[in-house]
Formats: C-alpha cells, structure tokens, sequence
C-alpha cells in the first residue's frame, strides 16, 4: 500500500466514502422527493450551466494537463503539467501491456498519485448530477444504471487506491473517462444554454456509443493481459474487477441504448 494514500482527504479512511454515498442514496431514493413533495421544481439553468463548463474544463484538464502538486506537508510543494495522453499513450512512462503503478522513487510518481486523486474526487463530484435531477424533479433521469455507476465509481475507485495503489493499470480508464465526460457535459452544457436546440442535438446518442467504446476498450485490455500477459505484476484480481465492470457497465449501457435509440416507440393516438 502506498503510504501517501494518508496525505489525501476521502482516501484516507473508509468511513467518509461511505456515508456521502449512504447518504447520496437516501437523498436520491427517498428523502430528496419528500423534501421535494410539496414544491414546485427549482430552476437550476444557471447552476447547471457552471456545472457543467466545470465538468468540461475539469475532465478535460485531467485528460491533458495536470497540476501535479504535493498534498504532503513535509515536502515542497511542485507544479508539474502533465499531460496525460503523452505519458499513457505517445511517450509512455509505462509498459502499456502491462501497466503497473510507478515505484515510490520515480520521479514522476507524484504526478501519478495527484492524478489518480484528481480523478476520484471528480467521482465524487460526480453524484451532484442526480441532486440536481431531484431539485429539478426529473425523476425519470434517475435510472437503475444511473444510480448504479455513480455509487459504483467512487467507491470501487477508493478500494482501488487502498489496496493497489494510485496509477497504474486504472489510468487508462480514467483517460478514457475524462474523454468521455468532457464531450458529455459539453453536450449538456449547450443544451441547458440553448434549450431550443436540445431536440436537434443529433449527436447525444454517440455519446453513448462512445461510453460503450470505453468499455469494450477495457474489457479487452483486462482480456489481454490476462490471456497474453500472465507474467504482468498487476494483481489478478484487479484484472477480473475490471473485466466484470466493463461486462457490467457494457451490459447496462447496451440496454439503454437499446430502450432510448433502437426500440420502437409506441405510436400516440390521435385525439378526435
């Protein structure tokens, strides 16, 4: 276990984790719609619009450059922009058949760890989005999948960080999570600011083909290390974690693809 994971607020203990997202999953079931029961829907246009150009700028900042800045009190405090794509993908600072975490020693492993913890507390951001469909009472938004991946991500993050270590064989889901976000709050970002343009906004359902790309990209990475990788020191279990996510979330995100873009819609009857 790296003993930096202490230095880190929401890491460093499990008992903070847990009760956001029991009390995530308290306020999204039950309490936010009695608390919401005898109130009109808030008007959130301008909240969401800051929302969501964060989202945009954070995603996008982990995805391309980040302030590697050490927590710790005991060292000095660095700046180093990092960007990710060119270390993952171009320019690796790993082997990418087999992506361990960088030893405590290298000098880049603050980045590493900055990284990963950027991306985790952007999980935990995260859960704001069904907060605001309560507040709004778009109810019909706060799905089975919807709330199962936002519980799951933070907390499967936590418990990855814990027990493997920051970086590592998870880097590359969070570059391709970021990618994916930052086009999709931009997609939400344009149609809270022009609602008029929400229904000709033909590219929401790429959005989730390209959820769906990220998934089978880490099932088969997970795939092929396991079968044409074995000696790989990233922990076996980690590798099945993996691929019984991307099954999961690859499942999940089929099926709705499947009901909101594929299905035939029953037609209405007209009114005589």
């Amino acid at each position: 276990i790296d003993p930096a994971v202490y230095d880190y607020p929401l890491l460093n203990a499990h008992w903070p984790i847990v009760a956001i997202l029991v009390a995530y999953l308290a306020f999204v079931v039950k309490l936010g719609r009695i608390f919401m029961e005898h109130r009109k829907p808030y008007d959130l246009k301008n909240v969401l619009l800051v929302y969501n150009i964060f989202q945009v700028l954070y995603n996008t900042i982990i995805f391309g450059y980040v302030s590697g800045c050490s927590l710790s009190p005991t060292k000095l405090k660095r700046f180093f922009p990092l960007q990710a794509l060119y270390y993952i993908v171009i320019n690796s600072v790993y082997d990418r058949r087999c992506i361990v975490s960088l030893p405590f020693d290298h000098p880049l492993k603050y980045v590493e760890r900055n990284l990963s913890y950027a991306y985790y507390i952007n999980k935990v951001i995260d859960l704001l989005d069904t907060i605001f469909f309560v507040l709004r009472k778009n109810y019909n938004q706060i799905t089975v999948l919807h709330v199962y991946h936002h519980i799951m991500m933070p907390y499967i993050m936590y418990w990855i960080v814990n027990l493997h270590g920051f970086g590592g064989q998870y880097a590359m889901m969070a570059l391709l999570n970021t990618f994916v976000h930052a086009v999709m709050y931009f997609y939400y970002f344009i149609s809270a600011k022009y609602s008029g343009l929400k229904s000709s906004l033909w590219w929401k359902k790429y959005i989730t083909k390209l959820q769906l790309v990220q998934f089978v990209l880490l099932f088969f990475q997970a795939l092929d290390v396991l079968i044409f990788n074995p000696s790989c020191k990233v922990p076996i279990v980690m590798q099945y974690l993996q691929l019984y996510t991307a099954t999961i979330m690859t499942l999940m995100f089929s099926n709705f693809y499947y009901h909101s873009y594929m299905k035939p819609q029953p037609k209405k009857e007209a009114k005589s």
